[in-house]
């Protein structure tokens, strides 16, 4: 008879992820950017390999929490391994240039998609893991139906349906840094990162101080979905027209169509902008990146919400960023230096339509190597009344804008509603 799940858990309990030591003849090192899958080796983060295993973290995200939850209560059996067949890419992706540049893309791991492909030769003991899913899907968004009805978008069949279903492929990413190349990003010294890390996250990861031969961390973060409108083949072929959006995540409009931001909308224009692109024979892609809240997350952001309409003389675009500061000490966490890294795995070197107004991550995209030929403002006529604080501010912060920009005294008279 086969023990539970919960009886054949150790209570045996090793204070690193680890082996002893620096380095041992089983674990194999990572070459990052390597030309090669084979020169580069694989990421091997999974806890049922632990004499193999040659990163820092684990693998799964933010999602590892709820694995352990399942194996605290005997739901997952700990020694179960994924049985991988059938999951290979929908739609065959790269290898690009990119791929075997150690500046390109450090915060995730190009060969994550054809993990079980590319390294299917290793022994099963070794349980490597994808970190990226490549599917495909059809998406409903209510207001494409609108567009199609008021003559801004045209049903072809193919890329467009008739009862509004929009053709996508799409790729679920979850991060994977390399702590190197994540530190040169950020102009810091890797030490310095490692250090701040391990204090800042009271101490989880041990290894990203006493191990410095490991230089792969898998954070416990969310990652990035990319939703590639039209032929894949067309988003790295330069001499084909590409839109993109990075939108990063915000569950209050996106999900539920607050008014108090622009981001539904500016989603929506996004994804019509990238329509319309696929349409004329090339393509769109939105990066959907898990950055709640300007990466300060949704308790800081509704905790600001509170502030901005409680304060003296209301919620005022003059006073937007300042409210944000005052509560989290920053007016964003996002940190765009990393986002480019999609786009390269991508393969794109070139954006026709950079449907955004972001300072930020226009600058991250085009000192990554990137060009931008146009950025696409939302239209005024999209934003919705509550939201005017957020875009005057942001416009007179330095975003991209094609309209007026109002003076200080101009800003303090843009209100929102109260509570």
């Amino acid at each position: 008879m086969t023990n539970s799940p919960s009886k054949r858990r150790s209570n045996h309990v090793i204070l690193t992820s680890h082996l002893n030591g620096i380095g041992t003849t089983q674990t194999i090192p990572i070459r990052w950017g390597a030309a090669t899958p084979s020169d580069r080796g694989p990421v091997i983060s999974s806890v049922r390999s632990t004499i193999h295993r040659n990163v820092i973290g684990t693998h799964g995200g933010s999602y590892s929490v709820y694995r352990a939850l399942a194996v605290a209560n005997g739901t997952l059996d700990p020694d179960h391994r994924a049985d991988l067949t059938n999951t290979a890419p929908a739609v065959p992706l790269g290898p690009y240039p990119s791929w075997s540049d150690p500046q390109k893309i450090v915060s995730l791991d190009p060969w994550g998609s054809v993990a079980g492909q590319v390294f299917g030769d290793f022994p099963k003991d070794y349980d490597i893991l994808p970190s990226i899913a490549i599917t495909k899907a059809h998406i409903n968004i209510p207001e494409l139906q609108q567009e199609v009805a008021s003559g801004r978008l045209k049903v072809d069949g193919k890329i467009l349906k008739e009862d509004g279903n929009l053709v996508v492929t799409k790729a679920a990413i979850d991060p994977v840094w390399y702590l190197p190349g994540v530190a040169a990003r950020l102009k810091v010294a890797e030490w310095e990162l490692r250090r701040i890390l391990f204090q800042q996250t009271g101490g989880m990861f041990p290894e990203l101080v006493t191990r410095p031969d490991l230089h792969v961390f898998l954070p416990p973060i969310g990652g990035t979905t990319v939703y590639i409108i039209g032929d894949v083949d067309t988003v790295a072929d330069p001499s084909k027209p590409l839109a993109v959006r990075v939108h990063d995540e915000c569950n209050g409009s996106d999900v539920f169509g607050s008014d108090i931001c622009t981001c539904r909308p500016y989603l929506v224009h996004g994804i019509e902008d990238c329509i319309q692109t696929a349409q004329i024979g090339g393509a769109g892609v939105i990066a959907y990146c898990r950055k709640e809240g300007r990466a300060l997350g949704e308790v800081t952001k509704f905790l600001v919400y509170n502030a901005r309409k409680r304060q003296e003389g209301g919620d005022r675009a003059d006073a937007y960023f300042a409210r944000t500061e005052c509560v989290a000490g920053v007016q964003d966490m996002r940190f765009q230096e990393l986002m480019p890294d999609v786009l390269h795995w991508l393969g794109i070197t070139k954006i026709d339509r950079l449907v955004s107004m972001s300072n930020m991550k226009y600058d991250a995209i085009t000192n990554s190597g990137i060009e931008v030929v146009k950025r696409i403002p939302i239209p005024p006529e999209l934003i919705p009344a509550d939201a005017q604080v957020e875009i005057e501010a942001k416009k007179a912060s330095g975003y991209y804008a094609e309209d007026e920009i109002l003076t200080t005294d101009g800003l303090a008279q843009v209100k929102g509603r109260e509570l």
